[in-house]
């Protein structure tokens, strides 16, 4: 226990020195940059000419990549006020996040609600498992925002389109995982089991479900990983609202700071619903 500790507590040194480490980086660099790009000292025949060559020393918004400073406004500016609504193109970031986690939960409980069952039934029949492996490893490659093109062809509008890619991206690894937890069930416990004669709903609830959960968190864990990818993807593509939506929208503006806040979020909601899964896939694991 005291080495497990130990070792935390190096690595979270460790990843503190190197976030210092990058820090400093980006502050020597864009340092330089604000000086090369500043008017001070500057005659106005070379701020003149500065001007003819693209560059507007005198101007107040960021020319170049943005300053440690600028993306502390910026940051304090979003998570001051995150709820704010001015209107469809200009949403508070919470706000923006509430839409994507919603269209990703809602596709991600859609592609549970058939993944799970159907993996059960391809894990406990061979022959269903040959029946179906062909159309999994045909579908499975092809990429999610693929689908979207036809998605907003035939549903016709882009939020319900956005929820469809999730729903598409997220079954196939939950699938696969279910129907390899369900297929690798110890033969003795089900044997086990047909002797005590105990029904097959019982069987799977009792002695199937909980011997493959393991297996099937870490489908869905993998699944709400590519779902929360494919999502700010998708929003970039259909607009509207959302946290992709927002980083395109942002980008449009020229808006740098935002942009790079925006990729800040998306990779730390992404890192907390990981470990979400990681803990609940703790809790299902057993020692056998």
């Amino acid at each position: 226990m005291n080495a497990q500790r130990s070792l935390n507590f190096r690595a979270a040194l460790l990843s503190v020195l190197i976030l210092l480490v990058v820090l400093g980086i980006w502050y020597v660099a864009t340092s330089a940059s604000a000086a090369a790009n500043s008017s001070a000292g500057m005659t106005p025949e070379q701020i003149e000419y500065a001007k003819m060559m693209g560059k507007d020393p005198g101007s107040a918004k960021a020319t170049g990549f943005p300053t440690l400073g600028q993306m502390g406004t910026a940051i304090w500016g979003h998570l001051s006020n995150p709820f704010y609504d001015n209107g469809p193109n200009d949403k508070g970031i919470a706000i923006q996040l509430g839409h994507s986690l919603g269209r990703v939960g809602l596709g991600f409980v859609l592609a549970m609600l058939v993944a799970i069952p159907l993996g059960f039934v391809i894990g406990m029949s061979p022959l269903m498992r040959k029946a179906f492996d062909p159309f999994i490893q045909v579908l499975k490659p092809i990429s999610p925002l693929a689908w979207m093109p036809l998605a907003l062809y035939t549903i016709k509008d882009s939020s319900a389109s956005g929820i469809f890619v999730i729903f598409i991206c997220s079954i196939w690894p939950m699938l696969v995982n279910t129907a390899f937890g369900v297929a690798a069930v110890k033969r003795e416990w089900l044997n086990v089991a047909r002797t005590l004669e105990v029904n097959p709903l019982r069987t799977a609830f009792q002695v199937i479900l909980p011997a493959a959960a393991p297996t099937i968190l870490t489908g869905m864990r993998i699944s709400m990983g590519i779902a929360w990818l494919v999502i700010v993807a998708a929003e970039m593509l259909v607009g509207g609202t959302g946290i992709g939506y927002f980083v395109w929208n942002e980008w449009n503006n020229l808006s740098l700071p935002n942009v790079i806040f925006a990729i800040g979020v998306i990779g730390v909601v992404g890192m907390l619903l990981d470990l979400l899964f990681g803990h609940i896939q703790k809790m299902v694991t057993y020692v056998e």
